[in-house]
């Protein structure tokens, strides 16, 4: 029994840890567009590149200098209030939701852990709807598209993959709550509940540094 959840919590980890690198890797690639590759091309001569080239971040936002022959097209970015504040207080919610969730459990309070859990499923459903609607004010109203330079498709490989995510992590709390009410997991032995709730504070981490990165910096 010790042995196996020792196991378990292990696999929980090396897992997580995984996806640490996942991440890491967009974000190292973002930071390397911004710091080095830009400036690179800004020191080259134009004639390599186009009249008036402009090494700014992002370099074909409006009010930078276009591409030729408008290969890639202007575009606005997603400015950090609103929708992506609005995301941020969810998913910032939905940590402290699934805290009281676990520790009603601990306390062996299944009617509560169950409510809080019920809570948490929501506000990941919420933010999904949120992100779906920022997709397409984004395309819509600022033509920021995955083929939006560099910018363009390293917004949305981040921000999707991170959606993908939230959706999965969702559907592992979502899983964890019917168990609940069907009479799972115990004060004292709930790795299952712990091993989702990792995963989603996780995913909530990781929110920040792209609140922070991608629509602050």
């Amino acid at each position: 029994g010790h042995k196996i959840d020792i196991s378990y919590r292990w696999s929980m980890s090396w897992f997580i840890f995984s996806e640490v690198m996942f991440f890491g890797a967009f974000f190292t690639a973002l930071w390397w567009a911004r710091s080095h590759s830009v400036p690179a091309l800004g020191s080259l001569d134009n004639a390599l590149l186009w009249p008036d080239f402009k090494a700014v971040w992002p370099s074909l936002a409006a009010g930078a200098t276009a591409s030729p022959a408008g290969i890639v097209e202007p575009f606005q970015t997603v400015g950090p209030f609103w929708l992506p504040t609005i995301n941020t207080a969810l998913l910032l919610t939905s940590g402290v939701t699934l805290t009281i969730a676990h520790h009603a459990l601990i306390a062996g309070n299944r009617a509560k852990t169950i409510g809080f859990m019920w809570i948490t499923v929501l506000l990941g459903l919420i933010f999904l709807f949120v992100q779906g609607f920022e997709y397409a004010h984004a395309y819509k109203d600022l033509n920021l598209k995955l083929s939006s330079g560099a910018f363009g498709s390293t917004f949305f490989m981040l921000t999707g993959f991170h959606g993908f995510h939230v959706f999965v992590g969702m559907l592992m709390l979502l899983f964890i709550t019917i168990r609940l009410m069907k009479g799972h997991f115990t004060a004292d032995r709930h790795f299952g509940f712990e091993g989702a709730a990792w995963y989603w504070h996780f995913v909530d981490v990781v929110w920040l540094g792209l609140y922070v990165v991608v629509y602050w910096m």
